[in-house]
């Protein structure tokens, strides 16, 4: 397929900018592949839809608040680092992006508020991207506390345009979330509050627990016409024994399993083995699903409405099937349905 197939006019007042007052009171589309049945319900109702056996696969990474605000030394310029990730935990080493990155070079001091911590910048990555290696005396868990304190949460403030609020810290996390290392949100997960978690437990649908560290590149821009000629930034992944047990029971006794946002279909997609399926696995995944795809795990998916041209809205075509998935955002934008990590929710059974 080409980008210019996923192109479409969203209007900008369809962009969330902060979430629905309570997680389970978003609005939920239904979307349903046999039929082309389009159904219009509320997040809370989602459990109508599975029974005792079913299985949500969530993925259970942690957003770390990975925007740092610091000043660089001499002239005092104000610079944003965004953390992606830690390549060395001894030296202190994080890959980062820069803004403005014209003013940082390759040498330059970093110095974060009134705390102790200073970056120096040791190497030029790409046109915004650096490594940088903190300077900080303390013990491991001392830095990881400093750092905490002066991040701020990672809103995509490209698509949220606004400044982070103090609620944030707690709406761009779900309520579920275990294993730090995240840069962004798997925004099908923000939806669940705990009733509706035990009111899955009552019903007796399963859980099963994955863990992908979103990266920014999830959210990535694609600039080639050409979909087969778009690369992925990797992020790291771990699919558990115990979580392949329960999906691989609901599988064999022919029960839903429903992937709870695109970057949990990723990692389950990651660890399919020769038989169709899951085994324990982990490291960096790249994987670009786009139609048309054999998803082998997952045979419902809940996700979010994504923006044009994005490789999440080319998942959840892959998935749905590409008319009908983008007959339903025709049919989104027509019924005011909001859009992006805090917006409304879409189920495709």
């Amino acid at each position: 397929m080409k980008l210019h197939e996923f192109k479409f006019e969203l209007p900008e007042d369809l962009v969330a900018l902060h979430p629905a007052r309570n997680r389970d009171e978003s609005r939920l589309m239904v979307v349903h592949r046999a039929t082309g049945q389009i159904e219009h319900r509320t997040f809370k109702d989602i459990l109508d839809y599975f029974v005792e056996g079913d299985v949500f696969a969530f993925n259970d990474t942690k957003v770390f608040p990975a925007r740092l605000y610091g000043n660089k030394e001499k002239t005092g310029a104000k610079i944003e680092v965004f953390l992606l990730r830690e390549l060395n935990k001894e030296l202190r080493l994080w890959d980062v992006l820069v803004d403005p990155a014209r003013k940082i070079r390759v040498g330059n001091k970093l110095y974060f508020g009134e705390s102790d911590m200073v970056a120096e910048v040791i190497d030029n990555t790409t046109s915004r991207g650096r490594t940088i290696k903190f300077l900080f005396d303390g013990t491991d868990e001392e830095f990881r506390k400093a750092l905490y304190e002066l991040g701020e949460t990672p809103l995509p403030k490209e698509v949220i345009n606004r400044e982070t609020e103090p609620a944030d810290k707690e709406r761009y996390q779900t309520i579920y979330a275990e294993h730090i290392g995240a840069v962004a949100a798997p925004s099908a997960g923000l939806h669940f509050t705990r009733e509706v978690m035990k009111r899955m437990e009552i019903k007796g649908i399963e859980p099963a627990f994955v863990t992908l560290h979103v990266g920014l590149g999830t959210f990535r821009t694609v600039d080639v016409e050409d979909l087969t000629k778009h690369k992925m930034d990797s992020e790291n992944f771990v699919v558990t024994t115990p979580a392949c047990e329960v999906v691989n029971k609901a599988l064999d006794t022919k029960k839903r399993v429903c992937a709870v946002g695109t970057t949990t279909v990723r990692a389950m997609e990651a660890s399919v083995s020769a038989n169709g399926r899951m085994k324990p696995t982990q490291g960096w995944i790249d994987r670009f699903i786009f139609p048309p795809h054999d998803f082998k795990i997952a045979n419902c998916l809940l996700t979010n409405f994504h923006m044009p041209e994005s490789t999440l809205i080319m998942l959840a075509a892959a998935f749905a099937g590409y008319p009908l998935l983008m007959e339903a955002y025709k049919e989104a934008i027509k019924e005011k349905y909001k859009f992006f990590s805090y917006g409304d929710a879409m189920l495709i059974l």
